[in-house]
């Protein structure tokens, strides 16, 4: 019993990982598409920090640049969950000023 639970909370941790690295990979993503930066190294920008086998979508919304990456935590029956980071940043281009702002949403 006490060792199916050292496995779950080591699941639990590592999806946490994941789910903190999709989140980051998204941002990262975000920050280089918004510094006009082309659209293949901002994905390579989310690429690096994502979870090995995540998928990133990048697009533009008006003037945000948006970012989702989304991987699968592997587990048995229903631990085999999904994840998702997505962010959002203003395209320099259109701040006028050249700053950016960043939001993040994680459902």
């Amino acid at each position: 019993m006490l060792a199916l639970f050292v496995l779950m909370l080591i699941w639990g941790l590592m999806a946490a990982s994941a789910q903190l690295q999709c989140v980051d990979a998204a941002r990262a993503g975000a920050r280089a598409a918004a510094r006009s930066e082309p659209r293949d190294d901002a994905v390579a920008a989310a690429r690096s920090a994502a979870p090995r086998g995540a998928r990133v979508d990048l697009w533009r919304e008006g003037d945000l640049v948006r970012v989702r990456v989304r991987t699968h935590a592997v587990g048995p029956g229903p631990l085999a969950v999904s994840l998702r980071g997505e962010a959002a940043a203003l395209a320099e281009d259109a701040a006028g000023s050249g700053g950016s702002a960043a939001r993040e949403t994680v459902p």
